[in-house]
């Protein structure tokens, strides 16, 4: 028996146990001061009334003979992926029902999609990046190219003809950065993965954070997007599903390869290696697509922008570079004075008991950056807002 090697070529995950070994340690020799976190990238605010009813309804249904559930389809109920049509439909994309297909969350999808693809590929990710994209097709052996997202590009970078790649990671709005692409600049990626015969991986686990309607929140709102792109969405953040896990990745009936439609072969990788996400979850989702749950998670997610126009206008004020805050949960900037991330991580612990994200954590490009998150009560908001004054 041999092991896959790959995986000795991974780093260790080393950004938030570091972290947190930080913070512990400032904890037991400050026991008096009080730490705010702004780098949990978690939800803090209880799922929406429409959901826990919906979740207490499911739960009863399962335990009478008659509502009962076993296994359910693979692609998920017929009842959540109609929602989901719906929803698209409301941001004037049409989708076949057969393009859906319902997950435990985007993070599952967006390493699974890998099967169905040959790990002679290569692959372009963005840098600074989610670290998902690339441990997945480091496991795989996959040769990876970086696409540079800098200051100067507003961590937005555009395809370069010179460079070949395969398969093309594009997430918007950003994690790390909260930088959002608008319609011109996915319609080059779209163009250029049309004209090289590449497939565009489309992480939007944050379109709800877009209020900006002239931002695009999938990216089949781009012509063409169909015959090259593969979308991935999660409820984590849109409605916080993040402990109760359930999200939806598209995969058009137009997109075909080697003359293989890759839906066929999405849904065969499926039916064999994913038994579904449970009845119960998927009933609590579909309450997040009804009309009262729309409503409710635009609270939630109202609260949170709050919170991110609160830091940004603070940082505005302190005279920061940043990108973000607007239509994302995250502010992505740029560390004063020259400051390493890591350097700046410990001025802020240790300054004004406040924890962010070094950028350095998420690619060579993130370091000098920072990243803060609006996920958070108010309170340690408007607290940390002032001792962010005090640098």
């Amino acid at each position: 028996m041999k092991i896959n090697k790959n995986y000795l070529n991974l780093e260790d995950s080393y950004l938030f146990s570091t972290i947190s070994k930080k913070v512990h340690a400032f904890k037991e020799n400050n026991p008096n001061s009080k730490v705010i976190s702004l780098g949990i990238g978690d939800v803090t605010l209880p799922l929406c009334k429409s959901v826990i009813n919906e979740l207490h309804s499911a739960v009863e249904d399962m335990g009478k003979a008659e509502t009962f559930k076993g296994y359910g389809p693979e692609q998920g109920y017929e009842f959540l992926r109609s929602s989901i049509k719906s929803y698209y439909e409301s941001h004037n994309v049409k989708l076949d029902l057969n393009e859906i297909f319902i997950s435990d969350g985007a993070k599952s999808d967006v390493g699974n999609i890998l099967d169905i693809m040959e790990n002679n590929n290569t692959v372009l990710i963005p840098d600074p990046v989610y670290p998902v994209y690339v441990d997945t097709n480091i496991m795989s052996g996959r040769k990876i190219l970086y696409m540079d997202a800098n200051k100067e590009n507003n961590f937005l970078p555009l395809p370069d003809c010179n460079i070949k790649a395969d398969i093309i990671y594009i997430c918007s709005p950003n994690n790390p950065t909260g930088a959002v692409y608008n319609h011109e600049q996915l319609k080059k990626w779209v163009d250029y993965a049309l004209n090289n015969n590449s497939i565009i991986l489309f992480d939007s686990a944050y379109e709800a954070f877009i209020g900006d309607k002239s931002l695009p929140r999938s990216i089949f709102e781009i012509e063409g997007a169909k015959k090259c792109a593969i979308e991935f969405c999660s409820l984590s953040k849109t409605a916080g599903f993040t402990g109760t896990r359930c999200g939806y990745t598209i995969v058009p009936m137009e997109l075909v390869f080697d003359n293989v439609k890759i839906n066929n072969l999405w849904l065969r990788r499926q039916t064999t290696k994913f038994n579904g996400v449970s009845y119960i979850i998927q009933r609590a989702a579909n309450a997040v697509f009804s009309k009262n749950g729309q409503q409710e998670i635009q609270e939630s997610i109202g609260y949170y922008k709050e919170n991110a126009k609160l830091l940004s206008a603070t940082l505005n004020k302190l005279g920061f570079w940043f990108v973000g805050g607007t239509n994302s949960p995250y502010i992505w900037f740029k560390c004063p004075q020259n400051m390493t991330s890591w350097e700046f991580f410990d001025y802020m612990l240790n300054k004004i008991n406040v924890v962010g994200t070094p950028g350095a954590g998420f690619g060579k490009n993130g370091e000098g950056f920072f990243r803060i998150t609006a996920f958070g009560s108010r309170e340690n908001i408007l607290e940390a807002v002032k001792r962010l004054q005090t640098l």
